[in-house]
C-alpha cells in the first residue's frame, strides 16, 4: 500500500467524504465506508476480548484475526484489491472445528452472557454479523470477492463457539435462555 499517515488531522473529510487507498474520495455514508468501519469497529472490539484472560492459544488466534480484518479492511478500500485470502478462511475453520469438538452439544439456546469474556466475544460476533451485512449489501452494488463475506461469515461462528469456550474457562458453563414456551411443554 502506498502512502503512510503522517498527518491526522488532514481536514479532507470535512466536506463529508473520505479517501479510499485508491486516491478516489466518496460520501462517508457510502456502502464501502459502512462495510469498513463495521470492519475497523469489529477489529477494536476484538482488540478488547484480548484484554481478557483466554485459554491457551486464544489470544494468539485472536491477534492473527486482527491482522486479516486489517487485510479485509484494506482490501474493501481498494476496490478491486486482493489482500485477504481464502487461506484465511480455511484458518477460521480448523479453529471452528477445534474449540467446537472441546464442547458440549448445544441443547438450548444461550444468552449473549456469563463471564466478561464470553459476553465481549458476543459482542464481537454480532458486530462481526453487522459488517457481513455490509459487506453483502456492498456487493449487491458492486463486484467483490466472496472471501470478505466468507471470512466475516465464519469468524462470527467463531466468536460463538469462544463464548462458549470462555464461559467455561474456569469451570463455569452457558447462561441458557428459559424459554417460557419449552418450560410450558415440559409440565
Amino acid at each position: 500500500m502506498g502512502k503512510r499517515l503522517t498527518q491526522i488531522a488532514t481536514r479532507t473529510g470535512d466536506n463529508g467524504t473520505t479517501g479510499l487507498g485508491d486516491n478516489t474520495r466518496v460520501s462517508k455514508d457510502s456502502l464501502r465506508v459502512h462495510a469498513m468501519g463495521d470492519v475497523d469497529e469489529l477489529n477494536s472490539h476484538i482488540g478488547l476480548l484480548l484484554c481478557e484472560p483466554t485459554p491457551e492459544g486464544v489470544a494468539d488466534l485472536l491477534v492473527e484475526i486482527q491482522h486479516q480484518l486489517f487485510n479485509l479492511g484494506g482490501e474493501l478500500s481498494i476496490p478491486g484489491f486482493e489482500l485477504l485470502k481464502g487461506e484465511a478462511v480455511l484458518a477460521l475453520d480448523e479453529a471452528l472445528a477445534h474449540y467446537n469438538g472441546q464442547l458440549p452439544k448445544l441443547e438450548e439456546f444461550i444468552l449473549p452472557a456469563g463471564t466478561r469474556a464470553a459476553s465481549q466475544a458476543h459482542v464481537c460476533r454480532t458486530v462481526a454479523r453487522r459488517a457481513e451485512r455490509a459487506v453483502v449489501a456492498l456487493g449487491a452494488t458492486e463486484a467483490l470477492r466472496e472471501t470478505p463475506r466468507q471470512y466475516l461469515n465464519r469468524l462470527s461462528d467463531l466468536m460463538f463457539v469462544l463464548a462458549r469456550v470462555l464461559n467455561r474457562m474456569n469451570g463455569g458453563d452457558d447462561v441458557y435462555w428459559k424459554s417460557e414456551r419449552l418450560a410450558r411443554a415440559s409440565e
